[in-house]
């Protein structure tokens, strides 16, 4: 079976939904610890507005003092043209990220709500993001909400790939689907994912009704080689935005490694270090995250 690619989550995507602030030399060393675990793609952090999101007011300071791995992207998530010139005066300086993320929402209700601004001012904001990266960083776009709305209900499958349309226009070459409330189903996986074109695609689930190891496999079958997750499950929308209720995480990291390993799927991580990372995670968050295996252990069949 074809290996696979997995961005490692929780140091920006899982940090922002808590409301506890962790130290800077703490992230540092779980990006560090991810990156040597064999993640190619690491989120780092966020260039976010520290009023709204203040997890990530250290977003240059981690960057800063971080050591590389050179096969390694470190992503951060950019939300305007000022987040943008931010991540290009840190590559200037010379600790900058290799890849930035650019989002959208799928509806206007969603968009109004996460963003604050239309869908069509959020597209013209990602034009000029696009623009202002000035081709330094591999862009990486996602549709929010591709699946499902928490506000208008079932989203259209030619709606989200009008947005991927888009993106690509804009020269974004790897692009996320997100299932922001947990509600695909594998069917709707593999026929959003099977009508893909022109672009690297990456599934981003959450594991909000406990679908999201399913659908990670349903869309390896239509062919995503990319996947995103976070140690521990930990992650969600930023804790300052409401909306919808329950567990609201992405799909556990060390849980989806064990099962694509499990199945033949190569991830390239270092198993003998994934459970002992998990326990870090824990620790830096002081509580019994979500994994599975951690509780258990790795499937006793994997060689």
């Amino acid at each position: 079976m074809d290996a696979v690619t997995l961005c490692e989550c929780f140091a920006r995507d899982g940090l922002q939904h808590e409301p506890a602030f962790v130290p800077t030399a703490t992230k540092r060393a779980l990006v560090e610890r991810f990156a040597a675990l064999g993640f190619r793609r690491v989120e780092a952090t966020s260039y976010s507005n520290p009023k709204v999101v203040p997890q990530f007011a250290d977003a240059s300071e981690l960057l800063k003092s971080l050591s590389r791995v050179p096969s390694v992207f470190y992503k951060a998530t950019c939300a305007n043209v000022r987040a943008v010139e931010r991540a290009l005066a840190d590559l200037d300086a010379g600790h900058g990220a290799s890849e930035i993320s650019l989002l959208v929402s799928a509806t206007e209700s969603h968009s109004q709500k996460n963003l604050n601004r239309s869908r069509e001012a959020q597209w013209q904001n990602i034009a000029e993001m696009a623009a202002a990266a000035k081709g330094r960083f591999r862009l990486v776009g996602t549709v929010s909400v591709a699946f499902g709305c928490p506000f208008e209900g079932k989203v259209a499958v030619d709606a989200a790939l009008s947005d991927v349309e888009r993106f690509a226009a804009l020269g974004v070459t790897h692009v996320a689907l997100g299932d922001t409330i947990g509600s695909a189903i594998p069917s709707s996986v593999k026929h959003m994912f099977g009508n893909l074109k022109g672009i690297t695609p990456i599934a981003h689930f959450h594991d909000t009704r406990g679908t999201g190891l399913v659908n990670y496999v349903a869309a390896y079958e239509a062919g995503v080689r990319y996947f995103d997750s976070s140690f521990g499950g930990v992650g969600g929308h930023p804790a300052k935005v409401k909306y919808g209720g329950g567990f609201t995480g992405n799909v556990c990291t060390e849980d989806l490694v064990n099962l694509f390993e499990s199945m033949g799927i190569a991830t390239g991580i270092d198993l003998d270090g994934l459970l002992a990372t998990a326990e870090l995670c824990e620790q830096a968050l002081g509580r019994e995250l979500y994994g599975r295996v951690t509780r258990s252990g790795l499937n006793p069949l994997l060689a």
